[in-house]
């Protein structure tokens, strides 16, 4: 009678790890392909995105979008976080400061800081014309820079969903 009982205790066991497993397998697979956590480094997207904030980012089936403040990896593998102002096929341009897209005037009320003066440029087929909301000269490296550029659909790897810390659920316009 006691073997059997040894067995049950066992398989109780195993499947106890087992549940854990799949578990632990689960919680990875939605933490990595679902939804991302990400603790921001910098001052680029001030004033909607402070140093140190903790950000939650969705993964999953997200189609690119005017005014997204995205998350995709830069050329060295960095996460990035800024804020989409042009779709393919766009044009941009600063003029005295103030963007154009298309020849409209990007709303800035989200932003801070007058941006240098830059060239009309095309933004090339599945790539986006990305800036931080912090517009001021040195403050963000964004797709103004030559050394930057456009980035790919490819790199992007979601959307700013809301703030974790601080609690906030408008961070997107």
């Amino acid at each position: 009678m006691e073997n059997t009982n040894d067995r049950g205790s066992s398989r109780d066991a195993f499947l106890s790890w087992l549940k854990f497993a799949l578990l632990m397998l689960a919680l990875f697979l939605v933490f990595r392909y679902v939804i991302g956590i990400t603790v921001i480094s910098g001052n680029s997207m001030n004033p909607t995105i402070q140093n140190k904030d903790v950000i939650v980012t969705t993964n999953i089936f997200y189609n690119p979008q005017i005014n997204d403040v995205v998350q995709f990896s830069d050329v060295h593998g960095f996460d990035v976080i800024k804020r989409i102002i042009a779709m393919p096929n766009d044009t941009v341009e600063i003029n005295a400061g103030v963007i154009y897209v298309n020849g409209d005037q990007v709303d800035n009320s989200y932003a801070i800081g007058i941006p240098n003066d830059m060239e009309r440029i095309m933004v090339t087929e599945n790539s986006y014309f990305v800036v931080g909301d912090n517009r001021t000269p040195g403050e963000s490296l964004d797709s103004r820079s030559k050394d930057f550029g456009l980035v790919s659909k490819e790199r992007i790897k979601g959307k700013v969903a809301f703030s974790l810390y601080p609690l906030s659920f408008k961070v997107t316009e």
